[in-house]
């Protein structure tokens, strides 16, 4: 059976340590690392996200602040709220909560977002610096996969790498981060034709398609690390991965459950971005 990658465990060591680094910051500076969370509407599952990310941020000492808009919100009057918080000495970062609903135009919000307050790295500088391998800021979700797989000893170099997912906020920067550790990376997406033949090459393999159960264990190569990146609701309202857990756990070598898994670790590099980007400011 398979070694289980505590997603929960690492969080809390990796939290542990940003509060450490956070206290020494304000005691230095004289003031808290500052992140703002702009919510749109009325979705359940982002009400749920955005009050995890202000106790995570609470509990490592840092400032934050959740405003929050209705659903009628104008394009405007999201626009004057980000530039607001642009100016904001005390907020380093600012996110907006995706999905937005339908009527707002979600790229000119992203773009809207100073790139040194990006801390979701979305903003097409962000994401260049990332192409370069010279970034500040890493989108969150694969940055705590790359700290599961430090923190559990895995070498990614000279190895194959399958990421199954082309998005933008996980597949790409998620492949171009396991090149850059020098793995050998292929992307698969939903039109790959024979993906069981490829992913099943794959030494470290990486799910991120939004579809529950898409991988099973026959897809999957004796012994590989397979990382779940999927959060997916069955009807009787149990979380589900990409990965059916089940046939997947008896073949590979080590696997991320769901939940307790990757989520976890999002949070947590959503704080060391926080802190990265108030030390910028100081910088500056």
């Amino acid at each position: 059976m398979a070694h289980i990658i505590d997603g929960k465990k690492i969080a809390a060591a990796t939290r542990a340590d940003i509060a450490e680094r956070v206290a020494a910051f304000e005691k230095e500076n004289g003031f808290k690392p500052g992140l703002a969370v702009i919510i749109v509407g009325e979705n359940p599952a982002s009400q749920v996200y955005v009050r995890n990310k202000k106790k995570a941020c609470e509990d490592v000492g840092m400032y934050s602040v959740v405003i929050e808009m209705p659903e009628a919100t104008t394009q405007d009057e999201l626009m004057d709220k980000i530039e607001e918080l642009k100016n904001a000495s005390a907020i380093h970062g600012i996110l907006v909560q995706l999905p937005l609903p339908a009527h707002l135009d979600e790229e000119a919000v992203i773009a809207a977002i100073p790139p040194e307050k990006d801390v979701d790295a979305f903003h097409a500088q962000n994401t260049g610096k990332i192409m370069i391998g010279d970034y500040d800021f890493l989108p969150c979700t694969p940055a705590g996969v790359m700290k599961m797989l430090e923190f559990e000893g895995v070498e990614v170099e000279g190895k194959e790498c399958v990421v199954v997912g082309r998005s933008n906020i996980v597949g790409k920067p998620q492949a171009m981060l396991l090149l850059h550790k020098n793995g050998t990376v292929t992307i698969c997406h939903s039109r790959t034709k024979n993906l069981a033949e490829v992913t099943r090459r794959a030494d470290i393999l990486v799910v991120a398609v939004g579809r529950a159960d898409f991988i099973t264990g026959d897809m999957i190569k004796p012994g590989a690390v397979v990382i779940d990146v999927g959060m997916n609701r069955r009807e009787d309202g149990k979380l589900t991965g990409d990965v059916d857990f089940a046939s997947a756990e008896k073949v590979a070598g080590m696997i991320t459950p769901v939940p307790g898994g990757v989520g976890p670790m999002t949070i947590t590099m959503l704080l060391e971005n926080t802190l990265t980007a108030a030390k910028k400011y100081i910088n500056k």
